[in-house]
This record gives structure tokens, sequence and C-alpha cells, in this order.
């Protein structure tokens, strides 16, 4: 039986929080099925007495089922109706079968993703529960039992409740993250467009007015109109070079602002994070690469780690900075993809070396080490004495880089 799945649905929100798990999410409603077993047990396993209940059984079983799919796939606004549904099956059943309290398990744990809010949702549940519990009683079932069956549908519904007040946090927080960069990149142009006006305003002004003068000079003294074409141009390949290096600075990411951005990505799909960035000075265009592949690690696990901690350690050895990403997810990388080719490249590129340690179920460790000298801006390798290639760097070294970086911030 197929069913079209609506955005808002309970699986169409899944495949929107999670769109790399492909087919598993689709499998859950059916994994969720293992519990109709005791729709039929208690005839079958604990009270024999019970007669004339198979085929009420069977009969409210296939309406059950698809009620039950129905509210995986169905609008949220149309969700209460099926959850009812089911209820109302659940009262039925039970004066054939006490079974029927399954149907009523399964209402109180879908009522917890109905309603416009979660204090509506437990009213919701604690009055199906309340109105089992009445008919129950009049049906002469023992007040243990009664207590045990409130006791099931209350605590699964009230576990879903706290996962759905989960869920919205996070799903807020992702909100925050976006409203954040959007924030972010208004900020930026805004910069942008003040450093342009502020590099070419009176440049180009400058440009503009002795063109002008040349143009008065060209008849009456050609000589000094050349020069002063001559000085036209030289300031315009000036600000072409400001421009081209203002653009380069512009496209730059800065580690540190892609380590925070990284926190937010990940705990806003429930994954810690845990860095310690040193504020060591970095030359531009490494530390642009050591920014995308920091980007393109977070990206693996996210999509393919099902981590729940992750964790960022910079270190030094010798004349070699250090980074390690470790996490706790399922391991077992054997072969590179296009993002590990990627990374690759880019710490090639930087003259460094990448290690991957990734036992099946333990975790992925990538290890990165880079040159000093290649990674460090040239001020700071020359003030604290980092030498050159081929020779050992001491240990102090590195703590004077950190100390200059310390009195800069």
């Amino acid at each position: 039986m197929a069913f079209e799945i609506a955005p808002d649905s309970l699986l169409g929100r899944a495949r929107i929080r999670s769109p790399h798990s492909g087919r598993k999410i689709y499998l859950m409603p059916l994994v969720m099925l293992v519990w109709t077993f005791w729709i039929f047990a208690p005839p079958l396993l604990y009270d024999t007495s019970l007669t004339h209940w198979l085929w009420p059984t069977l009969a409210t079983f296939g309406p059950f089922l698809w009620l039950y799919f129905r509210t995986y796939t169905a609008p949220k606004a149309k969700l209460l109706r099926y959850v009812l549904g089911m209820g109302v099956l659940g009262f039925i059943l039970t004066f054939f079968n006490w079974g029927g309290q399954s149907y009523v398990i399964y209402a109180c744990a879908f009522l917890a993703f109905t309603g416009t809010s979660t204090y509506r949702a437990i009213g919701t549940m604690l009055l199906v529960v309340a109105l089992y519990m009445l008919e129950s009683a009049l049906l002469g079932l023992s007040w243990p039992a009664m207590l045990g069956i409130a006791f099931m549908a209350l605590s699964i519904g009230l576990m879903n409740v706290m996962w759905r007040r989960n869920l919205e946090a996070n799903a807020e927080l992702i909100l925050s993250h976006e409203e954040v960069r959007r924030l972010a990149a208004t900020a930026e142009r805004e910069r942008i467009g003040r450093d342009l006006h502020d590099l070419l305003g009176h440049t180009l002004s400058l440009i503009t007015l002795k063109l002008e003068l040349s143009g008065k000079l060209l008849d009456r003294d050609p000589e000094a109109a050349r020069q002063e074409i001559g000085e036209a141009e030289k300031v315009a390949r000036e600000a072409l070079r400001e421009v081209r290096a203002a653009v380069t600075g512009m496209r730059a990411v800065s580690l540190a602002a892609e380590l925070a951005a990284a926190k937010l990505l990940l705990e806003s799909v429930g994954i810690q994070l845990r860095y310690v960035w040193p504020g060591w000075t970095l030359q531009e265009s490494s530390e642009h690469a050591l920014a995308l592949i920091l980007r393109e690690a977070i990206t693996n696990v996210m999509r393919h780690a099902q981590a729940s901690r992750v964790e960022i350690d910079f270190s030094h050895d010798g004349g070699k900075l250090l980074m390690s990403i470790t996490d706790n997810g399922l391991g077992g990388v054997v072969a590179d993809g296009n993002g590990l080719r990627g990374m690759r490249e880019r710490v090639a590129g930087l003259g460094g070396e990448m290690n991957i340690t990734s036992a099946s179920g333990q975790g992925t460790r990538l290890d990165l080490q880079f040159p000093a000298t290649r990674v460090f801006a040239n001020e700071v390798v020359e003030t604290a004495g980092i030498p050159s290639a081929g020779r050992t760097t001491d240990v102090a070294d590195w703590d004077r880089v950190a100390g200059l970086q310390a009195e800069r911030s």
C-alpha cells in the first residue's frame, strides 16, 4: 500500500532532518510494528479464557495498519484524526481481547507529535488513558494490570514528547545558525562596500582629475600632458593591485571562524564538538586551505560517521603543526572518496601529510601535519626564530609563537 509522504509528516520531517539516511528512514515504521505481537499475545499466552477474540482482532488489525502508516505520511494537521482512530480501535477490541491495549499505547506514542504544543499533546494523552482505565475497570480488569497499562502508555508517550521537544530545539538552533550566517553575509557585503569605497573613491577621483588636467594641457604643453597621463596610469595600476589584494582577502576563510561554524553546525544536529584554537597567526593562503580541509572533514562526519562526539586538537612537534580530527562514529573507512581525495590534495599542496585511522565500529581519526614555515605568517616565523625546513624547532619556539599571538590579541 503506497502513501504520499507530506513534507510536514513524521517521515517527511525525518527525511529533511537526515537527508543522507536514504532508505533507512522508511524502515522505521516497519521496525516499530514488532510491538503488534502484543495485540495477539493475551489470549494466546496468559488469558486463554477469552473466546471469540480472533475475528474481532483480525477485523481491527487491517484498519489499524492503514491508520498506522497514515500517521507517518499524513500532514501534521491531519495527524490527530488518525491517532485517535487507533485509540478507538483499542477501545472496541478490548471488549473481545485485552490486546486492544496495544492500540491505545500506539495512540499515546503518536499523540506526542500532535497539536500545536506539547502541553496539549500531553493533555490529550492523559484523557485517552483515563477513559481507557475507566473502560478497563468496567470490564473487570485488575488494578495492577490497569496501572501497568497506564504506566506503559504514558511513559512511551512522554518519552516521545521529550524527543519532540529536542527536535524542535534543534530546528530552532538550525534556524538561528542560518540567521547568523545571513546577518554575517549582510555585514560582509556592507564591509566590502565600505572597503571598496575607501579604496577606490579617492583613487578614481585622482585619476579623473589627472586625465582632465592632461586634456587641458594637451595643446599648450604636450610634455606635461604626457606626464599627467603617465601618473594616472601608475595610480590606476596601483589601484588594480590593491583591488586584487582586497578580493583575495575577501575570499579567504578564517580557520577560527570555520571552527566556530563547525561547532554550530554539528551541535545543531546533536553532535558535540570539542576544540581549543591556540590562536596562531597563519599565512593567509595556508589558513584558507586549512579551513577548507576542516570543512570537508566536518562534512564527512555529518554525512557518514553517525557520531555523537568530535574532537579537534592542535599541537606542535618540532618544526611541524599537527592537527587531529577524531570522531566516535562507525569508522571502517577503507577507501578515499571524492572528499578525502580533495583533502589529500590540499594537504599535499601545503607540503603536509594526512593519515587516517578508522577501525570498524571504533570511529575515525585524521592526523594531519604541516611544515611550520609553510603555514605560519612570515613575521611570526622570523620573530619566533622558527628555522627553515631541514632544522629542528625547539618547543620554546612554538611557545613564543603562541605568546606573540596572545600579545597581539
